[in-house]
C-alpha cells in the first residue's frame, strides 16, 4: 500500500506538471470551461422573445378571418405590423428584415367555415433563430383553439342550447393548465442545464486527450509507465492521473452549475448536496473514459475535432430535445456508452424539477457502472501501452547496439563506449578512405 500511495503521488505531480505547463490545456480547462457557460447564457439572456414582428395576407378579408387576426395580435407573441396584398410583398419584408414572419389567411378561410369543412391557416417563419418559429407557432395555435371554441359555441347556440349548456358541450371536464418546471416556455431554461453537462463533459475529453497526443508526440508517452511499475501499479497510474483532473474540475463544477446559474437567474431547484451526490460519479466516469480514449490519441489535435463532432450528438443522444422514448433502441444503446447521457438527464431532474437522488436510480447508479467500466478500460488500455511501449524501446535497444557494434568495428572505437553516450546521428558517419579514419571517429563520438 505505501508503494502504491507513493506511486501515486509521483504520478499525481507528473501529471500535474504536463497540465500546468501546457497552454492548450490550460486555455480548455480554464478558459473555454469558464467562458462558455457564460457566452451562452448571453446568447439566451433574453429566454423568452416577445412581439415578434409579423406580416398578414388575407386574402379571405370577412369578419372571421379579422376576428381572428385581433386574437393573434393580441397575444404577446407577436405584433402585427405590416398588410401585404401577396407572398411576394410579405417575402420581401422578410428579406429586408423588418418582419420575422408571415401569416396567410386564404380566401376560402370563411366559406368553409361556413359549411362546416376543415380551413386551413398558414404560418412561414425567420429560422434564423428558433424562437421566432416558436412565437410564430404558439400564437397562431393558442388562436386557433380559442376560435374552435367559438366556432363551437355558436354551433351549439343556432341549435338551440343556451350559453351555459353549449359550454357544458364543449368543455365537458374543466381542466387547468400549468407549465412544470419552465412556466415562461423560455428557451434558455430548457437549453442551457443540458448545455452545462455537455460543456463540462466535453472540455475534460478535449483536455485529457490533448495531454496524451502531446505525449505521443514527443515520444514520452511511456514516461509514467516506466518499468519499475508492474500491472498492479497501473491501477496507482489511473488513480493519480485522474485525481489531477478531478480536482480541477471539482471546481469548475462548483461554479458551471452552481455560480452560473445564480448569476443568471436560471431555474434551479434542486439541492447541492443531491447535486454533489450526481456529479462525483458523473466527473469520475467522464475522467475515465478520457483516460481510455486518450491512450489511443496520436496527435494533439484530435481531441478537437472528435470534440467538436461529438458536442450536438451527444446533445441530442441525451433525450432532453426529443422524447426518450421516441429514440430507436440502438441509438439509446449507444447513448448509454457516454457519460454525458445520464448527467444531462439526472442534472435536469435535480436542477429544474428537485428530485432526490434517490429518486433517479437509473441515471445515477447508471454513472456508477460506467465509472467501473471505464477505469478498468482504463487500466487495461495503459498496461496495453506499457506492454507496447516495452517493446518499441527492446527494439530501439537492439537497433542501437547493432549500430553501435557497427561504427565500433569499422572505427577501432570500444563498444561499451558508444552504448554508454547514448543517441548519435547515423548519417555523420561518410563513406571516405583511411585518411579521413581519425575525423570520422570524432563525429561518431
Amino acid at each position: 500500500m505505501k508503494e502504491q500511495l507513493k506511486t501515486i503521488w509521483k504520478v499525481f505531480r507528473m501529471e500535474s506538471s504536463l497540465v500546468f505547463h501546457d497552454s492548450g490545456v490550460l486555455l480548455i480547462f480554464f478558459v473555454a470551461a469558464i467562458v462558455y457557460p457564460i457566452l451562452y447564457n448571453f446568447i439566451y439572456y433574453n429566454d423568452v422573445l416577445e412581439e415578434t414582428p409579423v406580416a398578414i395576407i388575407d386574402q379571405s378579408g370577412t369578419a372571421a378571418s379579422r376576428r381572428y387576426l385581433r386574437k393573434v395580435d393580441a397575444t404577446p407573441y407577436v405584433s402585427i405590423t405590416d398588410f401585404c396584398t401577396d407572398m411576394d410583398e410579405a417575402t420581401k419584408l422578410m428579406k429586408k428584415r423588418k418582419v420575422n414572419g408571415i401569416i396567410l389567411i386564404p380566401s376560402n378561410y370563411n366559406e368553409k367555415l361556413i359549411h362546416h369543412e376543415q380551413a386551413t391557416i398558414s404560418t412561414y417563419s425567420d429560422m434564423s433563430a428558433f424562437l421566432y418559429y416558436k412565437n410564430i407557432v404558439m400564437a397562431t395555435n393558442y388562436v386557433m383553439l380559442d376560435e374552435m371554441d367559438e366556432i363551437h359555441l355558436e354551433r351549439y347556440e343556432m341549435l338551440g342550447y343556451s350559453g351555459e349548456e353549449a359550454q357544458q358541450f364543449i368543455n365537458a371536464v374543466p381542466y387547468e393548465e400549468n407549465t412544470l418546471y419552465n412556466p415562461a416556455s423560455g428557451f434558455g431554461a430548457f437549453l442551457l442545464p443540458a448545455i452545462l453537462i455537455v460543456i463540462l463533459h466535453q472540455t475534460i475529453f478535449f483536455g485529457i486527450c490533448m495531454v496524451g497526443g502531446t505525449a505521443r508526440e514527443e515520444n514520452r508517452f511511456n514516461t509514467l509507465l516506466s518499468k519499475e511499475i508492474n500491472s498492479r501499479g497501473i491501477i496507482a497510474v489511473v488513480f493519480g492521473k485522474a485525481l489531477v483532473y478531478l480536482l480541477i474540475y471539482a471546481v469548475l463544477t462548483a461554479y458551471g452549475l452552481g455560480l452560473i446559474p445564480y448569476i443568471f437567474n436560471m431555474p434551479h431547484i434542486g439541492s447541492y448536496g443531491e447535486m454533489l451526490k450526481l456529479m462525483l460519479p458523473f466527473l469520475l466516469a467522464t475522467i475515465f473514459f478520457s483516460l481510455t480514449f486518450g491512450t489511443i490519441i496520436k496527435r494533439r489535435e484530435s481531441g478537437l475535432i472528435l470534440f467538436l463532432f461529438f458536442s450536438l450528438i451527444l446533445l441530442f443522444l441525451s433525450g432532453f430535445s426529443w422524447p426518450e422514448s421516441n429514440i430507436s433502441n440502438f441509438w439509446r444503446l449507444v447513448s448509454y456508452l457516454f457519460p454525458s447521457t445520464f448527467g444531462i438527464q439526472g442534472y435536469i431532474k435535480i436542477n429544474s424539477a428537485g428530485a432526490l437522488v434517490s429518486e433517479i436510480p437509473r441515471d445515477y447508479l447508471g454513472l456508477w457502472a460506467q465509472t467501473g467500466f471505464y477505469f478498468l478500460t482504463a487500466c487495461v488500455a495503459y498496461r496495453f501501452s506499457q506492454i507496447h511501449g516495452h517493446k518499441i524501446n527492446a527494439i530501439k535497444q537492439k537497433i542501437h547496439k547493432v549500430r553501435a557494434k557497427t561504427i565500433a568495428n569499422r572505427f577501432g572505437i570500444d563498444e561499451k563506449e558508444l552504448l554508454d553516450e547514448g543517441d548519435y546521428a547515423p548519417d555523420e558517419v561518410n563513406n571516405t578512405d583511411n585518411s579521413e579514419t581519425t575525423d570520422n571517429t570524432e563525429k561518431a563520438d
